[in-house]
């Protein structure tokens, strides 16, 4: 996992570069699905959770709100400050929060119950998203898209899992079943506690030739990350909306089982799975920009037929959504981190966390709008979200960042 390569550098002088470490990258992906897999099941379980507590869509909205602006609102301060002070020793407690929070999940018996350990969760989240992030840039070998595309690939395995094993455990089985998936966020732990380990001594070693300077005017780099955080910020409500309503939407529109919605969930999100590792290996090859545009834009006419599509024309949409949405995350995060040189927490906490929050305020403002309206009529509303995709027009080309 240690071992270096000789590359050329500007200047004429030998530099030793990391290779890829692909080991490092398996188990901090493994460990996301198992983050992410405990974060899916809470959406998964939602008309479980309406039945037995008699919940609204508006108490629904505020679970998901607990959860996203817990983790929105820790996010961004813990990324800062490992920035400052790196502590890859902390995952294994991110995870343990993680566990906790399931565990209540599984034994809740009041509502409030229910909203503390959907924030637990959100607070293993806030601790996981940056250090891991930064664990998978230092295992890149300069492979960043490929890399954070691997990282994401854990989390979008882990919530495409979510809904399957919700429909065919904790259905069958009943919510105290939830309990049982604190074994694999225990092994989560342990595993972590090894990845630390190497990634403090990675750490030590990059830190001496480290390069933190801008490479564009600082408002032109704020501009950027802001226009980043807009497309992320759309791509997250309307991820949102899927997550928390599309069972309802496809028990609503077409008289479906519990079950069945969660397999057409489970559609959309095993689509996210696969475009967020095709983006960032692409990204790789022509750039995170042109993946920004053709992702955020392409997905465009697909969000618009879907509030009006048939049930199997509504599985195919949502395969291929969520392939196209999913592909831009990675591209962003890269792009992003090369706007911003060594604020790898400082840009997963806002992308991941910030971000997410915001997409947790607007599913409670969704949960409220169905309510008053009708789930069909928030289908209707979000497919037009991607047109913001526009934006993109705004960021720097990115050979002015090799400048």
């Amino acid at each position: 996992m240690g071992t270096t390569r000789v590359q050329p550098i500007r200047g004429g002088g030998p530099a030793a570069v990391p290779l890829t470490s692909w080991g490092i990258l398996t188990a901090i992906s493994l460990c996301h699905m198992i983050n992410d897999v405990m974060q899916s099941m809470l959406a998964a379980i939602y008309p479980l959770l309406q039945a037995e507590f008699s919940l609204s869509y508006a108490q629904i909205g505020v679970m998901t709100f607990a959860f996203q602006v817990t983790a929105s609102l820790l996010q961004p301060l813990i990324g800062m400050a490992t920035d400052r002070h790196p502590q890859p020793r902390s995952l294994p407690f991110g995870m343990a929060s993680t566990l906790v929070g399931v565990l209540l999940l599984a034994s809740a018996h009041r509502y409030e119950m229910l909203l503390l350990g959907a924030m637990l969760i959100g607070i293993g989240s806030a601790v996981f998203h940056p250090e891991s992030s930064r664990v998978a840039r230092l295992a890149s070998g300069g492979r960043f898209g490929t890399a954070q595309s691997m990282f994401q690939l854990g989390g979008n395995g882990g919530q495409a899992l979510g809904p399957l094993l919700a429909a065919f455990v904790v259905v069958p089985l009943g919510r105290p079943a939830v309990a049982w998936f604190a074994v694999a966020a225990a092994l989560g732990a342990a595993v972590l506690w090894h990845v630390g380990g190497w990634a403090e001594e990675r750490r030590r070693a990059a830190a001496a030739t480290a390069d933190r300077r801008l490479r564009l005017p600082r408002p032109v780099v704020i501009r950027a990350i802001a226009v980043l955080a807009v497309l992320v910020f759309t791509k997250n409500i309307y991820t949102a909306s899927m997550s928390s309503y599309f069972t309802f939407f496809t028990i609503d529109k077409f008289g479906l089982s519990t079950q069945g919605a969660q397999i057409m969930l489970f559609l959309f999100l095993a689509g996210m799975a696969g475009g967020v590792m095709l983006g960032g290996v692409i990204g790789d090859r022509v750039g995170p920009l042109t993946v920004i545009w053709v992702s955020i834009l392409g997905v465009l006419p697909f969000t618009l037929m879907l509030p009006y599509a048939g049930l199997y024309g509504t599985g195919a949409l949502a395969v291929l959504i969520g392939l196209i949405l999913a592909s831009a995350f990675p591209a962003i995060v890269v792009f992003a981190q090369e706007l911003v040189p060594g604020r790898t927490g400082m840009i997963a906490g806002l992308f991941f966390g910030f971000s997410f929050g915001m997409g947790g305020i607007a599913a409670a403002a969704l949960g409220v709008l169905a309510d008053a309206q009708g789930i069909q009529t928030v289908f209707r509303l979000c497919s037009v979200l991607p047109v913001l995709g526009l934006l993109t027009i705004l960021l720097p080309r990115r050979d002015h960042l090799a400048a």
